[in-house]
């Protein structure tokens, strides 16, 4: 870990980095130079990563029937039931948390979905709120970045039918692009009110949004990563400044228990979900071999922590204090 001169030193520079930079009419809020990391305030959780600087935002959350058979479809329930006894959690309810992150680079300010929006207030869509807490408005927003077409991550996008971050620049993965604006989508039921969502939310800005594929980077030190199988492009993020690096999970997995310790079992959300497990398996699997930390859209607030192997899965650890040392 950096000592506290070169974090105040790291402070002061991109402070005066984002003082400089405009975004439309507004000039980049200079979050960095404050020394307040871990919670700042509920839902809210700051860390530095190298040159970067990373926020947890926690959209809201909901609490469901669950977890079978949502997760474990390809099992029993009783075999849900017992892993979450193992794990002290009870056995037909469930909560879900929305986490988006936010990474501020020094020269741009990137946000990693969007959210529920209005679609599920008063339990979540609070991610412009708590923006507004870091003091950041939605136009100071550079870069804003959709892993997958999912309601939860692109209801966002519009707030009474306006646009919610006018000075960002839309990126989308180009495959799950193809795949939902294909209008074929609005005639299938199994597809219909989610394929007419992205041509309500999404459609409209991708003439002026930006597509990337596996590999390609969002800025310097950010690059996109094929997590396919959830849904048909659904991507995850690398993140890496100063040699410290981060991976932006998305919905790879879906609980902190049932999917990382039985990444086999199938999830009601995921589309191809052979290539979902596949993925999750890999995925984590990387995480773990690297002992690095990531964020997972549904992890437990704030959705930041590990993984170590565990028997056919994964166990997570949440992050405590150590990222901010």
């Amino acid at each position: 870990m950096t000592d506290p001169v070169f974090h105040a030193d790291r402070r002061a520079f991109l402070a005066g980095a984002a003082a400089g930079l405009a975004t439309g009419a507004a000039a980049l809020p200079a979050v960095a130079a404050t020394p307040q990391q871990g919670l700042l305030r509920p839902g809210l959780w700051r860390f530095s990563l190298g040159a970067f600087e990373v926020t947890s935002i926690l959209d809201g959350a909901v609490q469901i029937d669950g977890p079978h058979p949502i997760f474990g479809q390809n099992v029993t329930q009783d075999d849900v039931a017992a892993l979450a006894a193992q794990n002290f959690l009870p056995a037909t309810r469930m909560e879900v948390p929305y986490t988006v992150t936010l990474v501020n680079t020094g020269s741009a300010l990137i946000l990693f979905d969007t959210g529920n929006g209005e679609a599920r207030r008063p339990n979540a869509g609070k991610v412009v709120e708590r923006l507004g807490i870091l003091g950041i408005a939605p136009g100071d927003i550079t870069h804003l970045v959709i892993t997958h077409f999912h309601g939860d991550h692109i209801n966002g996008l519009t707030e009474a039918g306006e646009v919610t971050y006018p000075n960002a620049e839309v990126i989308l993965g180009a495959t799950e692009f193809d795949f939902w604006s294909n209008e074929d989508l609005l005639f299938d039921d199994a597809f219909q009110s989610r394929a007419q969502l992205v041509q309500d939310k999404v459609v409209p800005l991708a003439e002026q949004a930006r597509m990337l594929a596996p590999g390609d980077a969002v800025v310097s030190g950010i690059e996109a990563v094929n997590a396919f199988g959830h849904t048909p492009g659904h991507m995850v993020y690398h993140v890496e400044s100063e040699g410290q690096r981060l991976l932006i999970t998305a919905d790879t997995a879906n609980h902190y228990v049932m999917s990382l310790q039985r990444p086999d079992w199938h999830v009601v959300f995921d589309m191809d979900k052979e290539a979902a497990a596949a993925t999750r398996k890999s995925v984590f699997g990387m995480v773990a071999a690297d002992r690095i930390p990531f964020i997972g859209y549904h992890m437990p607030a704030p959705a930041l922590g590990y993984v170590e192997p565990l028997g056919e899965g994964f166990r997570y650890v949440p992050a405590s204090y150590q990222l901010n040392l």
